[in-house]
């Protein structure tokens, strides 16, 4: 009985210890004349001089998170890292809602994740630089900012996701700064209609981009992404859609990240044959 105890005792020690990196870096934004702060996730091999190649998972924080936000949600991204072979890339977002400001020219978020930030990634770590290799989520606004930018970036990314995701902001102009990013909403709010992922929909076609949508049932943001589901539906587009009992909360991003990390690796090693 002792013997079986240290077995299971080594286990799991086996399974807590990661050779994985967490690095913080300072990524230069030419387009936002700043440095921005990253958390990059590496499995072991990825900085490697040569070896194995490795694709990337984008990790977009939610309204008034940070760099940092990811680790804290889930702390085993460096085991699940190693376990999956995946870089995890974290950038800090501001309050931007991810978008190429109209109204604010300091603001160029988009540019910075789709070019600069996947710049500097490939060119720093042993990535599937294409779009087969990389992907893109995030939590309510990170959920709005991956939808956004992978609906008008199909070229950058293969996969993408929304867990809990603000993907319809037309609801709530008073709320999370957005107004500040975006500008006012008009009285007939067409000012938004641009800048709001629903109305993606339309330009995308079944099999450019691998999908999936979650939202907890008593989250404020349910009924967006009911509908947003439902025009992916109308439009004949495949995508996992789940829905669970669960609020905007913690718990409930570390629980359905595990989902959406499987998701993103098994599109993964489909589009590698394997």
């Amino acid at each position: 009985m002792k013997k079986l105890l240290t077995l299971v005792s080594a286990l799991w020690l086996g399974l807590a210890v990661s050779a994985a990196t967490v690095d913080r870096v300072a990524v230069r934004s030419e387009a936002m004349n700043k440095d921005v702060n990253v958390v990059v996730v590496a499995p072991d091999g990825a900085k490697a001089e040569d070896g194995a190649r490795f694709p990337v998972v984008y990790l977009l924080h939610g309204y008034s998170g940070d760099e940092n936000t990811w680790i804290q949600v889930k702390p085993e991204l460096p085991q699940l890292a190693d376990l999956y072979g995946i870089v995890f890339v974290c950038p800090d977002g501001e309050n931007s809602w991810y978008f190429d400001s109209p109204v604010d020219p300091s603001v160029r978020y988009e540019t910075f994740v789709t070019s600069e930030l996947i710049g500097y990634v490939d060119s720093h770590y042993r990535t599937v630089a294409a779009r087969e290799g990389r992907s893109v989520t995030g939590l309510s606004m990170g959920g709005h900012g991956a939808m956004w930018l992978s609906l008008r970036h199909k070229d950058v990314f293969g996969a993408a996701g929304t867990t809990s995701g603000g993907v319809d902001i037309r609801p709530f102009p008073e709320n999370w700064e957005i107004k500040r990013v975006i500008g006012e909403l008009s009285s007939d709010g067409r000012s938004w209609d641009d800048y709001t992922v629903v109305n993606l929909v339309d330009g995308l076609e079944n099999g450019e981009l691998a999908l999936i949508v979650d939202c907890g049932y008593d989250d404020f943001f349910f009924d967006v992404n009911r509908d947003f589901h439902e025009r992916l539906r109308a439009k004949g587009i495949d995508h996992d859609y789940l829905v669970r009992p669960g609020v905007h909360n913690g718990p409930y991003w570390t629980n359905s990240i595990d989902y959406q990390i499987l998701f993103f690796k098994k599109y993964f090693d489909r589009m590698a044959g394997k």
